[in-house]
């Protein structure tokens, strides 16, 4: 590289630091960087963390209920909306000012739950686990409440494939990553790892965002003579009034609260039953952390793919499609594990040598329904920002996702239970039927060309 194109180059990159919401590229990366701090919590407590509590022989329906708990903050982030679109920092940003200060919150209490020995003190851990998650639901409501003002209609689905993608890859980091790296760090060492990554986001990502002052929220009061009690009652009751309206507004607004509700596809391969069935069926901790890798490379690849093809081919018809699709692994996986004999949990090591063609075939399954899911991931967010009102974004696009995020609770939830009373093919069945109810719906979703004045240039 000459020396004329290194100084292109460090110019580039020192005006993305300057202001890195300023051109559609320095968005993409910016989000995607902002959706990588929070899949690696969530890839650290889901797959890590479910992988080493099914090692150490609890059983499945604990772990089960675990990962459930870890989803809950994120179903009832609705409760942060209106919080975070009301109480704003104009010196810090709007949203600058929410999203760094739960990371910092984050890295905290991750750090805070190193000590406690989840085999004796469950309860306690998962309640520290569970704080951290009200962090990460909160930054998550900031994050997407910024993407929905700032981002062009033409470039959401896109650009929720890139977010998307960012949480795979954080989650990659956070899970399998961390489980090779157990071989040479002690999980205490993980913990502090994981929290350090988050930490560098902060600094060198969220620290860094300039917003416009046009991001304002329209029933901010200005005027210097009205008391600060009058303000807040009169901003809060425009709020109230400008929510509501944002839900109502539309058919397609209103079916969002019960397309939300609805699993998206077949949800089992990647909540707790995979990686229960990763360990049972013998896999080492260096296998399925290099499986996750793959897996997770695919998933974030399928993101991408989902959000440009949705912003093409029309966001109902392809996550229609994409959703179907779900179904043909979790099926093929029912079909192999009730032909092998492996229909009810057994305890860890149990099962004997690992065979060749139970692993390949996992291993296959797994990844081709990573990539599937990855795209129904960059279809649906847009679809929902598309019915969401920016000015209210952090309240009415929350609580379509905080729906989301209540539907995989309860599904980890039942799922767990459904293994160890029903057994794993039965389990997977059921979940493909209720996985493709929410198919109904998206008929009816049709949206307007919305108007989207906070959209950045």
């Amino acid at each position: 590289m000459s020396a004329s194109e290194s100084s292109v180059a460090a110019d580039g990159v020192a005006s993305y630091w300057h202001d890195p919401l300023a051109t559609r590229r320095r968005r993409l990366l910016t989000f995607f960087l902002l959706y990588v701090s929070e899949g690696i919590p969530l890839g650290f407590t889901a797959t890590l963390l479910a992988t080493q509590m099914r090692r150490h022989g609890l059983d499945p329906a604990a772990i089960g209920a675990f990962v459930g708990s870890l989803y809950l903050p994120w179903a009832f982030k609705w409760a942060f909306g209106p919080i975070v679109d009301t109480i704003t920092s104009t010196r810090f940003g709007r949203r600058r000012t929410w999203i760094v200060g739960a990371q910092l919150a984050m890295t905290l209490t991750l750090l805070a739950a190193t000590p406690i020995d989840f085999n004796h003190a469950l309860a306690l851990f998962t309640g520290v686990i569970f704080v951290h998650n009200i962090c990460a639901a909160t930054q998550d409501v900031a994050i997407d409440a910024l993407a929905v003002q700032v981002l062009r209609p033409d470039e959401r689905g896109a650009a929720n494939g890139f977010m998307f993608a960012g949480q795979g890859i954080g989650q990659v980091i956070g899970g399998p990553a961390m489980l090779l790296s157990l071989s040479f760090i002690s999980l205490p060492g993980a913990f502090v790892a994981a929290s350090g990554m988050i930490g560098l986001i902060l600094i060198f990502v969220s620290w860094r965002i300039r917003e416009s002052p046009d991001l304002e929220p329209p029933w901010r009061i200005r005027d210097g003579r009205t008391t600060a009690l009058r303000r807040v009652r009169s901003e809060i009751a425009e709020f109230v009034r400008a929510a509501g309206r944002a839900f109502v507004g539309t058919r397609a607004a209103l079916l969002g609260v019960p397309f939300a509700l609805l699993p998206l596809g077949a949800y089992a391969m990647s909540l707790s039953l995979g990686s229960n069935l990763a360990v049972e069926i013998g896999l080492t901790d260096e296998m399925i952390g290099t499986m996750g890798l793959a897996v997770g490379a695919l998933n974030a690849t399928g993101c991408i793919v989902g959000g440009w093809l949705s912003d093409r081919l029309g966001r109902r018809g392809t996550l229609a499609v994409f959703v179907a699709m779900t179904a043909v692994p979790t099926l093929t996986l029912a079909s192999l594990m009730y032909s092998i004999g492996h229909v009810m949990p057994v305890p860890p090591g149990s099962g004997g040598p690992i065979d060749g063609r139970l692993l390949a075939e996992f291993v296959a399954i797994a990844c081709t329904y990573s990539f599937i899911q990855g795209l129904t991931y960059g279809g649906s967010t847009a679809l929902f920002m598309d019915i969401t009102t920016p000015a209210v974004a952090a309240t009415q696009f929350t609580a379509y996702m905080a729906l989301a995020n209540l539907a995989t609770t309860y599904t980890a939830t039942w799922q767990g239970i459904s293994i160890v009373h029903f057994g794993y093919p039965t389990t997977l069945v059921l979940d493909v039927l209720v996985g493709m109810l929410c198919i109904t719906l998206l008929p009816w979703m049709a949206t307007a060309r919305l108007r989207n004045t906070d959209a950045a240039p």
